[in-house]
């Protein structure tokens, strides 16, 4: 990629703050949705490509910051060969074990070693379709990082009993937000080890006085019905409490993190980034999206998508400085949609928000 920066003077103008801002709406999206679901039954998954591209063009497009939007530039023909050649190599893979069993074993040690390149191929794709101001984003972590921060650390962190997950993830988090760059400009992270570890002791301290109150609940309640096997008039709130429980310890753990992710990265002399995310609202969003995608057997699925969307816009602010109105990018045209969709077969998808 190549970028420069204008030769022009730079203008006598402030920093301006904006917040982001997200106008999907879910009506609209749903009939997108919809469509997208439909053909994809239709054409037996070929139309997948062009759903992918339809949605993250929409979210996207409805997605504004200092009054522009950011832009989906992948066409479905480079998802769409990508995921061809990952199928016919899982299915090369899946034949070959079932003649020769034994390489199931090697084929599974050596997956542990593609997959860190997987995951930054996956990123790096993601992030080079990505564009604002007709600039590209980029993402320059190596093999040998990503190995460390998403295989090794995790790893090792087990034999601490957990105890160092939380260092872990602020590592990963690290490797993955310092190594994404905008107009040839890398992020600056400065997190802090201690901000993982409260969030972590916060969700954890929320769980288990949650489930103590709710075993007093049944322990007091539980008489009262009198019968040998459990009654589903209990079971049902029981499981309905420890669902709330989870999404609660959830919301408190994602708040800290993302609070204090944004406020603590920059990019340097153009952009600097917060959120003030309040746990609660995430929590009331979180679980009743899931209530409404259980009740309706998935179809609230759009709207509950583009709640959340306009949630984490509405509680993320940016200062952009007078130098980004100058970045220039000539947009690049190599990918790797291979690794980008083989990544995506594992969750290696990322976002911006």
């Amino acid at each position: 990629m190549e970028t420069s920066v204008s030769s022009q003077p730079m203008p006598q103008q402030a920093a301006r703050r904006s917040r982001l801002s997200f106008s999907g709406q879910a009506g609209e999206y749903f009939g997108i949705w919809i469509v997208n679901v439909l053909l994809t039954i239709v054409t037996l998954g070929i139309y997948s490509a062009w759903a992918k591209v339809r949605n993250k063009q929409y979210f996207y497009g409805h997605t504004k910051v200092d009054g522009h939007n950011f832009r989906y530039l992948a066409t479905p023909m480079q998802i769409l060969k990508g995921r061809l050649l990952a199928v016919a190599v899982f299915i090369a893979i899946s034949f070959v074990t079932t003649v020769i069993p034994f390489l199931a074993v090697l084929f599974s040690f050596a997956l542990l070693f593609i997959l860190p390149w997987l995951m930054v191929q996956g990123i790096r794709f993601n992030l080079r379709m990505t564009s604002y101001r007709n600039v590209r984003f980029g993402f320059h972590g190596s093999y040998g990082d990503a190995f460390i921060y998403f295989l090794l650390l995790p790893f090792v962190s087990v034999f601490t009993l957990y105890l160092a997950m939380p260092w872990a993830i602020k590592k990963l988090d690290q490797f993955v937000y310092q190594n994404i760059s905008y107009g040839g400009k890398q992020l600056q992270v400065q997190t802090e080890t201690s901000a993982y570890y409260k969030a972590t002791l916060g969700a954890v301290i929320v769980a288990i006085s949650l489930l103590l109150v709710g075993v007093g609940v049944i322990a007091a309640v539980g008489p009262l019905f009198n019968t040998a096997e459990p009654s589903p008039l209990l079971m049902a709130p029981v499981f309905f409490g420890y669902f709330v429980v989870l999404t609660l310890a959830g919301s408190v753990y994602k708040a800290l993190i993302r609070n204090h992710l944004f406020n603590n990265t920059t990019l340097p002399e153009l952009v600097s980034f917060k959120s003030d995310l309040p746990v609660l609202t995430l929590f009331g969003v979180q679980l009743s999206n899931m209530l409404a995608i259980i009740c309706s057997l998935g179809l609230a699925l759009p709207w509950a998508m583009v709640r959340m969307s306009r949630l984490l816009a509405d509680h993320t602010e940016v200062t952009v400085q007078p130098g980004l109105e100058l970045m220039r990018d000539k947009l690049a045209k190599e990918s790797s949609a291979f690794a980008e969709d083989a990544a995506d077969l594992y969750d290696a998808d990322f976002s911006l928000t």
